[in-house]
């Protein structure tokens, strides 16, 4: 019987989407709703296993982690792309890796509750409300103020969308800008410099990986306005996490909405949970019910096409 492991079910959930008495007598399933403490904790817990059904940029699939798992043969992720698998060992072991379909609009919603979130101080205004307070900030408006977009892909031309709605300039900068989509948008293409300089948003939209790694610090924020705020529904490295941290405690911007992290989960004793102008969610911008019920429902149908000798979605 194939063992298969569901890893980092944050909310116990899996069950909720995909029937596991239609899969008795086949696969021997276990699901894993936490996190695992260290690698070496997940090469003694997964050792046994010939597949994983994993949630991307939850539990990295390393080197390390493939070259002690001799038993494994699957591995099946959300979505189309994942930087946290070691692609190249996975090849050289033959295992076969392959993902799902992804709904993109997400992210692109969330990074507007933080956006808004920020804007009318609601983070503070909720606690105070459940302290017995009443009207203790005053919010600012998003029409006419400038809204700064670190790429202007699939999901940072939605946010564009969005930022036009509400009467907002728009402004995007990357190194591999398609000044065409720009045109399209309405939105003003500029350096980086410039857009660092000028935006009263900054939001952050490109990938992950080294190119765009640490590509805000603390240089470019004593270049933002003081009143302005920065997020980051994207990548945790993408922001310099120690810089924002002092920037924030400093008031060298106004404050900041994030919902990935450098290390996730975000420790308990992180100082990003004890700050005032951080507006914190755990990495929520992809778990939606739709989300979820195209993950669990296509894992197991790329599960049972590897079974088959048929692997569909296959990532290389």
């Amino acid at each position: 019987m194939i063992k298969v492991a569901i890893l980092d079910d944050y909310q116990n959930v899996f069950q909720q989407f995909v029937d596991l008495k239609k899969l008795s007598g086949k696969y021997e399933i276990k699901i894993f709703s936490e996190s695992f403490q260290d690698e070496a904790d997940a090469i003694n817990r997964l050792k046994n296993f010939n597949a994983l059904l994993i949630m991307r940029e939850r539990t990295p699939i390393t080197k390390n982690l493939i070259d002690n798992l001799s038993n494994l043969k699957f591995i099946i992720t959300s979505g189309l792309r994942n930087k946290s698998i070691d692609l190249d060992a996975a090849k050289k072991r033959k295992i076969i890796v392959s993902g799902t379909e992804s709904n993109l609009n997400p992210t692109p919603e969330l990074t507007w509750a933080l956006i808004l979130g920020l804007a009318r101080n609601l983070k503070e205004e909720i606690d105070n409300m459940y302290q017995g307070y009443w009207q203790t900030s005053i919010g600012v408006e998003l029409k006419d103020k400038i809204l700064g977009l670190v790429g202007l892909g699939k999901v940072g031309s939605q946010v564009a969308k969005i930022g036009k709605a509400f009467g907002m300039q728009v402004m995007a900068w990357s190194e591999n800008l398609d000044l065409n989509n720009c045109k399209e948008l309405g939105v003003l293409p500029c350096s980086k410099e410039d857009l660092v300089i000028n935006s009263d948003f900054l939001s952050i939209h490109v990938q992950g990986g080294e190119r765009y790694k640490n590509c805000i610090t603390i240089k470019e924020m004593d270049k933002m306005k003081k009143t302005a705020f920065l997020i980051n529904t994207s990548r945790g490295h993408i922001i310099n996490e120690d810089d924002l941290i002092i920037a924030l405690s400093t008031n060298v911007i106004a404050g900041a909405g994030l919902d990935v992290y450098e290390n996730e989960p975000l420790s308990e004793n992180n100082k990003l949970r004890f700050l005032p102008n951080a507006l914190l969610t755990p990495h929520i911008g992809y778990v939606t019910a739709e989300n979820y019920n195209i993950y669990y429902s296509q894992m197991i149908e790329s599960l049972e096409a590897c079974v088959n000798k048929k692997p569909i979605r296959l990532i290389e």
